[in-house]
């Protein structure tokens, strides 16, 4: 698997990247230990996390992915020459009282300190790439179709602040590279424009959710990556399990779906996106198209952000190192031209309904 450069940085990442908030949730510290270990194996060198997790967020395991990180690289330090870690700092926290005490916002100050307690908690020196996990300022994210102005809060630190805050960072020798999440061509058109006029640094990524049942980043977002150079790290592109096909049977992403599943057993996940019946339904005419073409649902899915132009790394969530070989297999499967059109012809039907 070669490594391809991370947007206008000096990152060579993966094309595969492990996204790993299921850690201390769903997946215990050992067998977080052995997914990690096997990833190296598989020629992952890309490794995601964030501050918030484990997923679905609350105060018991605030922070908890990054410390069973963090004990790996402590019982394993060569392994830490071998990978690139990426880590998230949460936006406003409103709800989250565990998170800087529920603030709805995100100042430069509150960037460097949660830097600071993820370094430590990763047991790293240096961080290479940092990214702020969701806008200080009111967007579309998160199951909100819409943008609404009236949202908008005048005191939230403003993208120049935090750039400062993330510059500050870079400059010390702290962060290699900043990065974006679930971010809008208008907020990655504004932080690159501050960027330049001011001598910060220049977004290397976005991070954001991309998949058969949500590619809302066609819609303007990739317009902006290409011209900025920005990369692409596409999120859920197995839609939380709707594109793996293990719902199909069930007739519903409600509770009767798999017990172990994520979508089951946390009721905030099941009311955002990816629980619509909406979303499940598309899913369902995907994965019935990628049987009809001799692949699996999971197949198709991953090698449709495998092979777009859109993506540089695509972020995989697994529990078991079984699931693990089953993301890297997909690699390096292409879908025939008439494949692609009847995806697009879904879509057209459906448009994205996880949006």
């Amino acid at each position: 698997m070669k490594t391809v450069q991370l947007g206008s940085s000096d990152l060579q990442v993966s094309p595969i990247c492990l996204g790993t908030m299921t850690f201390g949730e769903q997946v215990s510290e050992a067998d977080s230990h052995a997914i990690l270990d096997h990833a190296i194996e598989r020629g992952i060198n890309f490794i995601d996390t964030a501050e918030m997790y484990s997923v679905p967020p609350k105060a018991e395991t605030f922070n908890l992915t990054e410390k069973i990180i963090g004990h790996w690289l402590h019982a394993k330090p060569s392994q830490r020459d071998k990978i690139l870690i990426a880590t998230k700092v949460a936006g406003p926290s409103r709800g989250m009282p565990w998170v800087r005490g529920g603030s709805p916002n995100l100042t430069a100050g509150d960037i460097e300190e949660a830097c600071h307690g993820s370094l430590k908690r990763l047991n790293i020196d240096c961080i290479d790439l940092y990214q702020i996990h969701w806008p200080v300022r009111h967007v579309p994210a998160f199951g909100i179709r819409d943008f609404d102005p009236k949202m908008l809060d005048a005191c939230a630190a403003s993208i120049h602040e935090q750039l400062e805050g993330l510059g500050k960072l870079v400059k010390a020798g702290k962060v290699r590279a900043v990065g974006l999440s679930n971010e809008t061509p208008y907020g990655l058109g504004e932080f690159i424009k501050l960027s330049e006029q001011h001598g910060l640094p220049k977004v290397a990524s976005v991070q954001n959710p991309y998949c058969l049942v949500n590619r809302l980043v066609e819609n303007a977002l990739d317009e902006s990556l290409h011209h900025y150079q920005v990369a692409l790290l596409a999120y859920s592109p197995l839609a939380f399990g709707l594109l793996t096909g293990k719902y199909d049977a069930s007739g519903t992403v409600g509770p009767t779906a798999p017990q172990n599943a994520r979508i089951a057993k946390f009721e905030s996940v099941r009311k955002q996106r990816w629980g619509r019946e909406s979303a499940w339904v598309a899913a369902r005419l995907y994965n019935a198209l990628a049987r009809d073409q001799g692949l699996t649902p999971t197949q198709m899915a991953l090698a449709f952000c495998y092979t777009k132009w859109q993506v540089t790394s695509t972020i995989i969530g697994v529990t078991t190192v079984a699931q693990l070989d089953e993301n890297c297999d997909a690699w390096g499967t292409t879908l025939t031209p008439g494949t692609l059109d009847a995806i697009d012809a879904i879509r057209a039907a459906h448009k994205d309904p996880a949006y």
